[in-house]
């Protein structure tokens, strides 16, 4: 008969940790809201006029066909969200400047899965509404960000000309290799491949028309969005080589965060 020792310890638990994409998220939405930014949420199953009408993207916009959206119902008008953009909308229709709100959330594209692609993936949606509201804003606030992130003050960053249907002026904004000796950029780097820049993300001025869409005055406001990936930046910062290793649910992948 095998005794039983009522007073020895009990084992201890293993105790589980938050996935390396949910600390990010709330890494960044500590960041934002310590600059005065509200954190803003909406339905990942979305009506096509928040997902594109609303957004100036025309009737026959590709971004519109199958290979990128997965459309829920033609007939009912209703997508897979194909950014958090439309959470914006949303909130421009109820509410007035100024504004400033950051949506993170899961978006979803219909594209082939390979290490920089995935189905599904996470953005961080960034809007502020307001006078006198310019470029330089929108470079300051993620130059800001990015340095807090990535725990580098040194970190600069660039815009580019960039296009989208949403944004007038678009640009692309990078930033400097923080993986390379400083102003010596390594033609080894596999992170910017020598040119001691890396092209992170999408950005710009909010288009007129898009204001007048949701009923702001574009001529006493201006406005400024981003909408980068979640899942590139933690990238960026971890060196993570597959975005598919965020979810292939191996444990000790995720262990290392």
């Amino acid at each position: 008969m095998t005794s039983i020792d009522v007073t020895a310890p009990g084992s201890k638990a293993k105790k589980g940790n938050a996935h390396v994409l949910s600390k990010a998220r709330r890494e960044l939405e500590d960041i934002f809201e310590s600059m005065g930014f509200s954190i803003i949420s909406g339905p990942e199953v979305e009506k096509e006029f928040y997902n594109f009408d609303a957004l100036n993207v025309p009737k026959n916009h590709p971004a519109r066909d199958m290979q990128d959206t997965f459309w829920v119902d033609k007939l009912d008008e209703t997508v897979l969200r194909t950014h958090c953009t439309s959470v914006d909308i949303r909130h421009m229709q109820n509410n007035k400047p100024p504004i400033r709100v950051l949506a993170p959330g899961r978006v979803f594209r219909n594209e082939a899965i390979d290490a920089t692609h995935e189905a599904q993936f996470h953005q961080w949606d960034g809007l502020v509404v307001g006078e006198n509201i310019s470029l330089a804003n929108l470079k300051f606030i993620l130059a800001s960000v990015l340095r807090k992130f990535l725990n580098d003050d040194s970190i600069g960053v660039r815009l580019r000309p960039g296009f989208f249907p949403f944004v007038e002026p678009g640009v692309e904004l990078d930033l400097t290799c923080f993986k390379c000796p400083k102003n010596n950029p390594s033609s080894s780097c596999n992170v910017c491949k020598g040119s001691g820049w890396i092209e992170l993300l999408g950005a710009g001025m909010i288009h007129p028309n898009v204001l007048k869409a949701v009923g702001i005055d574009s001529k006493k406001y201006q406005a400024l969005a981003f909408g980068p990936g979640l899942e590139r930046l933690v990238m960026l910062k971890y060196g993570v080589d597959d975005i598919r290793d965020f979810y292939d649910g191996d444990i000790p992948f995720l262990k290392q965060f």
